[in-house]
């Protein structure tokens, strides 16, 4: 079922039309069909900007008692501190509480500010979907619970808007990041992540934080090549990204735990586990390559060398331990 809240046009100019792309630009999808849910348009603001520099992207679920305050305090932020054209976007992907409801509200106060609502469940989906539509020169995401410190948004898109970089990550185990977590999941954090780096020989250090960004042109070439729709997606977008030779940039962020996370610790770890492997044989079988177009860099591209397969099953035994000693069931943040 669709919802859109539609301007008054008595008392509204309509919104600037979206500019032609250029003759090399993937041009995006305007509706994009994914399986198990039909298509969704926009719910735009009525004092809807034109096309922005920035798409800052909110997933939400089930988040009726966040998600007002954060979607007010990054609006804040951005009006108060950020150079650059944006806006935000908030996806509701299949709440059943007050979420969207209370969406529509703050965002009826507040300028540059759309929303989505769809009617499947997984953080990835709701990423994908906003990403595929925008019209952005530059799509980011953070969580909803705002963990991340919003002073490193600005160093996350800097590089992206200049042209250094193609991705750009917050990371919370770089030097220099400030965490405020719990041992447990800093270990299985540390885990996950060294088991993904001597998988794939890779550089970075934080595959799973919330906070990222891309060149849009970048996001339209990779995402129809990322199959998880779920909290695996982060890591997939980003190990096709490095396998195809793109520059990503990490962030240290200051990161505070979020005591109500909606992750599921064990199931999620499992299935990053089976997404890893997944990837893994894609790697090594010979595929995983995407046709980047324009924004390929040349001689850049890199595969999954012999001598890491000989390192595979003892990285995932070190993951899977990690795994059946610190998880147990129950509500944790990742």
């Amino acid at each position: 079922m669709q919802t859109t809240v539609r301007p008054d046009p008595t008392t509204e100019a309509p919104p600037a039309r979206r500019a032609r792309p250029e003759p090399d630009e993937v041009a995006p999808p305007r509706t994009r069909r994914f399986d198990g849910i039909v298509d969704r348009q926009p719910v735009r603001n009525p004092r809807h900007a034109p096309a922005p520099l920035v798409d800052v992207v909110l997933p939400v679920h089930q988040e009726e008692v966040v998600v007002a305050d954060s979607l007010r305090r990054l609006h804040d932020h951005l009006t108060r501190c950020f150079p650059f054209s944006w806006r935000i976007t908030v996806v509701d992907n299949a709440s059943t509480d007050r979420t969207w409801e209370r969406t529509l509200d703050v965002m009826r106060r507040l300028d540059h500010v759309e929303a989505l609502r769809l009617d499947r469940k997984g953080r990835g989906l709701a990423v994908r979907t906003a990403w595929a539509a925008s019209d952005a020169a530059i799509v980011a995401y953070m969580d909803v619970d705002l963990s991340t410190g919003l002073d490193a948004l600005l160093p996350l898109v800097a590089p992206l808007l200049s042209g250094h970089s193609d991705v750009a990550i917050g990371s919370r185990l770089s030097p220099g990041a400030r965490v405020d977590r719990g041992p447990r999941r800093e270990v299985i954090s540390r885990c996950y992540n060294r088991m993904l780096r001597t998988l794939f020989g890779w550089r970075v250090h934080d595959a799973q934080c919330g906070f990222k960004a891309l060149r849009t042109d970048v996001a339209r070439r990779l995402l129809p090549h990322v199959e998880d729709d779920g909290w695996f997606f982060d890591t997939e977008l980003l190990l096709l990204a490095e396998h195809n030779g793109l520059r990503i940039h990490e962030v240290p962020v200051d990161w505070v735990d979020d005591p109500d996370s909606r992750v599921q610790v064990s199931s999620t770890a499992l299935g990053d586990l089976a997404g890893s492997a997944r990837m893994f044989r894609r790697f090594v079988t010979g595929h995983g390559r995407v046709d980047l177009g324009p924004a390929r860099r040349d001689g850049a591209a890199r595969g999954v060398g012999r001598h890491v397969a000989v390192a595979a099953g003892s990285a995932i035994g070190l993951a899977l331990t990690a795994v059946l000693l610190l998880v147990r069931p129950g509500k944790e943040g990742r």
